[in-house]
């Protein structure tokens, strides 16, 4: 059973609870991608945010070939990847690239030769299994695909594969497009949390009020229990029989639309607070 039913609309979002925002932290794969696009409105509404003051984070399942070019090309300022396996930043002088990988480097090495393991035993005794287009660029995690480019998975057959996996000594976690797995410990949370200690100098913690996340499916169900100012966009509706934790509120509109949405009630209250303090 999951917590939080029924999250509230964000119309009804306390000016107060706004106003102490700083870091928003946004799943990728729709929360703020409509039909796998990510819409020019949308992009608008995350340059927006940053223009705005916030930082902007992404925290992601998807691959560290897709994570290098949004540090890059993006109006962000880190993001976190493949589940918690690393973050990534470009550094503000140097415009260098810089990623902090969860393993040591002399770890990786024995990793990727493990996890090839499981992908050949999953090929031969799964033989349904389709693995994600960008399994390529992936470094850590083994994606198969549920819904991106197959005929999406019913809840039987979903159920059927999560048991399957469950045989093996690995974590997996259902997104809204794919099935992720890997053999380490991390997460989506226990790497948020380091990025903030590490890059930012910030206690998660302590500094939980200043900060938000918002998403869509069940891997995101550790950070909507986590953060006290948790969002879903519209279609977390749709797993409301198979996630743990519900955010605590949810936007009018699905997917970009939603999240920009959000972008502009915290845009909106962030300029209402600073005329108020200014006196104008």
């Amino acid at each position: 059973m999951s917590r939080l039913i029924n999250p509230k609309p964000i119309a009804d979002l306390p000016t107060k609870v706004v106003a102490e925002i700083e870091y928003v932290f946004t799943d990728i794969d729709d929360t703020i991608t409509d039909g796998g696009k990510l819409l020019p409105e949308t992009f608008t509404a995350i340059a927006a945010l940053q223009n705005a003051g916030y930082k902007v984070i992404p925290v992601t399942g998807r691959p560290a070939g897709w994570c290098d070019l949004i540090v890059r090309q993006w109006p962000v300022d880190a993001i976190v990847g493949e589940n918690g396996a690393f973050y990534m930043w470009q550094d503000k002088v140097s415009k260098k690239l810089c990623t902090h990988h969860v393993l040591h480097q002399n770890q990786r090495n024995i990793y990727a030769q493990r996890l090839l393991k499981i992908k050949e035993l999953l090929i031969k005794e799964y033989p349904e299994i389709i693995f994600a287009s960008d399994q390529f660029s992936r470094l850590y995690d083994l994606a198969i695909d549920v819904k991106e480019d197959v005929p999406p998975y019913s809840a039987q057959d979903l159920e059927a594969l999560l048991q399957f996996l469950a045989s093996y000594d690995v974590t997996a976690k259902l997104s809204s497009i794919h099935v992720n797995l890997w053999l380490g410990q991390w997460d989506k949370l226990s790497t948020t949390k380091l990025m903030m200690k590490t890059l930012f100098h910030k206690d998660l913690e302590t500094y939980n009020q200043a900060c938000l996340f918002i998403g869509d499916s069940p891997n995101d169900a550790p950070m909507f229990s986590y953060f006290r100012h948790s969002f879903g966009v519209a279609n977390v509706l749709d797993y409301r029989d198979r996630i743990e934790f519900m955010p605590k509120w949810v936007t009018k509109s699905k997917g970009g639309k939603g999240f920009s949405e959000l972008s502009e009630v915290l845009i909106r209250s962030k300029s209402s607070v600073s005329t108020i303090v200014n006196g104008s």
